[in-house]
């Protein structure tokens, strides 16, 4: 019977030792995934910013700029790209839309972007553009890869349209979160001017007819959840420069946006709880059941080698009985 119990023991040390690498090798890149569907929006502020009035083309100081982020997953889009690029793909449309004060529009940017579902690495597919322009991405955008590592990554600069690498910068805690602190800096560039200009019959290409160029800089930074990849916080300090042509009249350049980007406080709140509540099915898949399935095949394998070694062991020698004595008669 312990011969038994050792063998079912064994059995099921040898199954779940199996299952501890199988988990975190096979079954982790095939279920941690960015949902095809996804749907978020992110409101950042920019207090005491500095706009262009284009109807005086001057500087002016404004008490606040809202920039309002939203990301929608294209299922469709998602699964054309899928079978062009023979795996699971995540086609977001984004789209950046700043209003001043009093809701008048600042700007609006949109963007398709096209990812590896598991890794974030960009999809080389049709349809991946920045404002309407086709471009092919090189580096990571908006989310860092599951399980971030502390190195630096190459992120994409829409405004740009280049890559550059964003520096780890340290391990910070933030609001009870462990996270990875990235930042990235844009020299002065030249850039190109958006599709949906601010003044409603203004266009692009008669702007840059005048000679006037767009010219931007900033400094980005993320703070990074690990587990998940997912920023928890991000802010920029941005500045957009309008230089030389005939549309300043004379002067060599004009700010047509300065301000410090910052996440609103209930998106920040919201953000969080998110993301610690996606961690745990990734923190299951990574961490906690691998090791806990190791930690049983070890003793279970413990307790049959130990039924086995008591079943063989010889036992000792039967017991004699001994003759009553006869009573003697005197």
């Amino acid at each position: 019977m312990r011969r038994k119990a050792g063998l079912i023991l064994l059995a099921l040390a040898v199954f779940f030792t199996a299952l501890s690498p199988l988990l975190r090798w096979y079954v982790f890149p095939r279920v941690a995934k960015v949902p095809a569907n996804q749907y978020q929006t992110m409101v950042l502020q920019a207090k005491n910013a500095t706009l262009l009035d284009y109807s005086t083309m001057t500087s002016r100081t404004v008490p606040e700029v809202t920039v309002v982020q939203t990301l929608k997953g294209n299922v469709e889009a998602a699964r054309k790209a899928g079978r062009t690029a023979g795996r699971d793909v995540v086609v977001w449309d984004g789209l950046s839309y700043a209003q001043g004060p009093n809701g008048e529009m600042v700007s609006s940017f949109p963007e398709r972007y096209i990812f590896d579902a598991h890794s974030q690495e960009p999809v080389h597919v049709t349809g991946e553009s920045v404002d309407g322009d086709p471009v092919q991405r090189h580096g990571i955008e908006f989310k860092w890869p599951f399980l971030t590592q502390k190195r630096d990554y190459e992120y994409f600069d829409a405004q740009a349209r280049v890559t550059a690498p964003i520096h780890y910068k340290g391990t910070r805690n933030f609001r009870g979160l462990t996270v990875y602190y990235f930042e990235q800096t844009i020299p002065w560039t030249k850039v190109p001017y958006p599709r949906v200009m601010p003044v409603k019959g203004l266009t692009r290409e008669w702007v840059a007819k005048t000679g006037t160029a767009r010219w931007y800089t900033t400094v980005r930074r993320f703070w990074v959840e690990p587990v998940t990849g997912a920023p928890v916080y991000g802010e920029e300090i941005h500045r957009e420069e309008l230089r030389g042509g005939t549309l300043l009249g004379g002067r060599a350049k004009v700010t047509a946006f300065a301000g410090h980007v910052k996440m609103r406080e209930d998106y920040i709140r919201s953000t969080v709880a998110l993301v610690k509540h996606n961690r745990l099915p990734i923190l299951l898949l990574t961490s906690y059941l691998p090791w806990g399935f190791l930690a049983l095949g070890v003793c279970l394998l413990a307790l049959s080698l130990c039924l086995e070694a008591r079943g063989r062991r010889p036992d000792g020698p039967a017991p004699t009985e001994t003759a009553e004595p006869e009573p003697v008669t005197a």
